[in-house]
């Protein structure tokens, strides 16, 4: 059996999103025009990133929704990317089983399957009879003169959820702020939020004045918001810590 290996590739960004936001946050209080403050070359980078900053510390996110990442993601388990697409302010574009062959599918393998020898083993065995089932199911069809797609989308109901996948993600500035709080959470699943940490790592190198102190909810608020005992101890909760007040 092949494990696959995680890869997480920034695709395209918006061109300047720091100037692009800075623009879209003045217009929302200047007379001037967002076209004027976006080509003003005498706007000290430095200035935007505090002002950006400090609009995005007081709560006005509004203006972050102008600017996308685009994302390719590979490695990816299928189980991973039925969490991914409950984010729905977002665009999907993934690889179909219905017209991509599986015979050479790779599959994830969970952290805490890995480090156990029996259960790795036993996972492995009944991930190699359902790629042999697949196998099976394709061969057959090909003795009844069905081919291609007719076989595919058929024959992909046998395949787990560990199945690797491949997968296109664009979000909003605004929407991955949403998604790396939950994602990046302790208790996310583990798969989730490895790709979010990735992800968070490539947005902090093309946009650190909004993604330099991205993360879980708690980094955000500066305290739990989960319940006690589900708390994974990184911040204390609400009522003992201190809350950032802007933030609502």
């Amino acid at each position: 059996m092949t494990a696959a290996l995680l890869k997480v590739s920034l695709l395209e960004c918006t061109k300047n999103p720091l100037s692009v936001i800075y623009a879209a946050y003045r217009q929302c209080y200047s007379e001037k025009f967002a076209a004027d403050m976006h080509s003003a070359e005498n706007i000290p980078s430095d200035h935007a990133t505090q002002f950006v900053k400090t609009m995005v510390t007081s709560g006005h996110e509004s203006p972050l929704e102008h600017v996308m990442f685009t994302f390719a993601i590979q490695g990816i388990s299928r189980a991973a990317t039925h969490q991914l697409v409950r984010h729905r302010i977002a665009s999907y574009s993934q690889q179909s089983q219905r017209y991509v062959n599986e015979c050479s599918c790779e599959f994830i393998i969970p952290p805490a399957i890995a480090e156990h020898d029996d259960i790795r083993r036993e996972y492995e065995r009944l991930l190699d009879i359902a790629k042999t089932g697949y196998v099976t199911l394709i061969e057959l069809f090909k003795r009844h003169g069905i081919d291609g797609r007719a076989a595919t989308e058929n024959a992909r109901y046998v395949l787990p959820q560990a199945v690797e996948t491949k997968i296109v993600v664009s979000m909003n500035v605004r929407e991955l702020l949403h998604f790396f709080r939950l994602r990046c959470c302790n208790r996310a699943q583990w798969e989730i939020r490895t790709v979010a940490q990735k992800m968070l790592d490539i947005c902090r190198l093309h946009l650190p004045a909004v993604f330099a102190d991205a993360g879980p909810r708690c980094v955000w608020l500066g305290y739990c918001p989960e319940p006690v005992h589900l708390s994974c101890g990184l911040y204390p909760k609400r009522a003992q810590g201190k809350p950032n007040e802007a933030v609502q």
